[in-house]
């Protein structure tokens, strides 16, 4: 827990709204997916981690039906009422509010209103799933000030509802989903269908999870997602009638029946098949991996996740490539791999402890001079999800 953000935090709501109490303070952390790139909405499997980048929200209640928020972000203060829930054509950070509070009520939850304050600690547009640590933060508030009965699943469950079907983002469950239920030092095996999970130890302390964020983002990004999962669900009907069988998802097709009949699809439907086919399984030889505690293992099939992202699925970018390779050039780092939607964004880097000076030395140095661009370094711990703060001293 960064207390000089916590500090920055209560300030700003006794700024803000002062006189309103004490306010209650919670967290949800951000997540970097290990490997399972673009499997989730394909119902496959991912394995992230939760990491120590957050965000910290304070919150009181008031007592009318209205929510009020600023952002230190963006030092910018919202209001809605809860039962007028209205999409914001101008400003969308607090349409992730709404969309939290708007499906919670739709579930039969009883809420209030409150006075809110956001304190955002995972980077904007690194692939760290900001959004969804936002959302999270909100839906555990909510949950623990009102005395909710809602499970942790459900509640993962409503805030991708959320940036689903209010924002009208498109992503998996994944990100809500780690951010509610990771646990400090495990990575999450998650099977997006089911929603089964397995809690994985990370048991070598001789390694550290590295994030480099290539400070790039690239218009495509949105548009190449919508497009990969129109490519895949084409891939699921040509597969479908190739195979003979039901074939409702990538994730239904093993990569034995997919050699046999990959040659008779077009090239593009292939290569977006052939990545999630063959991603998924390297997600399930990555758990064993982890649980044989063969970090090398695990650091191998992160970079052949990446070779497969960037050449099959055609999501990666110049930047991420060359952070990659930089990566895999010194000697301690195990595996690099982009993370994320792609076309910008971060890696993700398996690192040893004595290389993660020269790490973080070369990679700033030479992704620099060959992009002019100024990357950021995150050496990341694995942290809990979502809860309250609870404090035993002034903040």
């Amino acid at each position: 827990m960064d207390a000089s953000a916590l500090s920055q935090l209560a300030a700003a709501f006794q700024e803000k709204f002062a006189g309103r109490g004490e306010p209650r303070y919670f967290r949800a952390p951000g997540r970097v997916n290990l490997i399972g790139g673009h499997t989730d909405y394909n119902d496959g499997f991912v394995l992230p981690v939760a990491i120590d980048r957050e965000m910290l929200l304070a919150a009181c209640p008031r007592d009318d039906k209205t929510i009020r928020a600023y952002t230190c972000n963006f030092t910018d203060t919202r209001s809605f009422d809860l039962d007028r829930i209205e999409f914001n054509d101008e400003v969308m950070w607090i349409n992730y509010l709404q969309g939290v509070a708007k499906y919670l009520q739709e579930s039969g939850c009883s809420l209030g209103g409150l006075d809110i304050v956001l304190l955002g600690g995972v980077p904007l547009g690194a692939g760290l799933s900001s959004s969804a640590a936002l959302e999270v933060a909100v839906a555990c508030a909510l949950r623990e000030i009102f005395q909710l009965e809602i499970a942790d699943e459900e509640l993962a469950s409503i805030a991708r509802r959320a940036e689903n079907d209010f924002v009208g983002v498109n992503c998996g469950i994944m990100d809500q989903f780690i951010s509610v239920l990771g646990c400090k030092d495990r990575a999450l095996f998650l099977d997006c269908r089911t929603r089964e999970y397995e809690l994985i130890p990370i048991k070598d302390s001789g390694y550290k999870i590295v994030v480099a964020d290539t400070n790039v983002e690239h218009k495509l990004a949105d548009s190449a997602y919508n497009k990969r999962q129109q490519e895949c669900q084409q891939g699921v009907e040509m597969l479908d009638n190739l195979l003979e069988g039901k074939i409702t998802s990538l994730r239904d097709v093993f990569p034995g029946e997919f050699a046999a009949v990959r040659d008779k699809l077009p090239e593009v439907i292939r290569n977006r098949c052939q990545h999630v086919i063959s991603e998924n399984q390297r997600v399930k030889d990555c758990r064993r991996a982890l649980l044989d505690n063969d970090l090398e293992r695990a650091g191998e099939l992160i970079s052949l996740s990446h070779q497969s992202l960037s050449s099959l699925y055609q999501v990666s970018c110049a930047e991420l490539d060359l952070m990659v390779n930089i990566a895999l050039e010194i000697e301690g780092v195990l595996g690099a791999r982009m993370t994320g939607a792609g076309f910008g964004g971060s890696t993700v880097n398996l690192v040893e402890n004595q290389a993660v000076s020269e790490f973080k030395t070369r990679v700033v140095r030479e992704y620099q001079e060959e992009t002019g661009i100024d990357p950021d370094i995150y050496i990341c711990e694995i942290v809990d999800g979502c809860g309250e703060i609870l404090l035993n001293r002034d903040v």
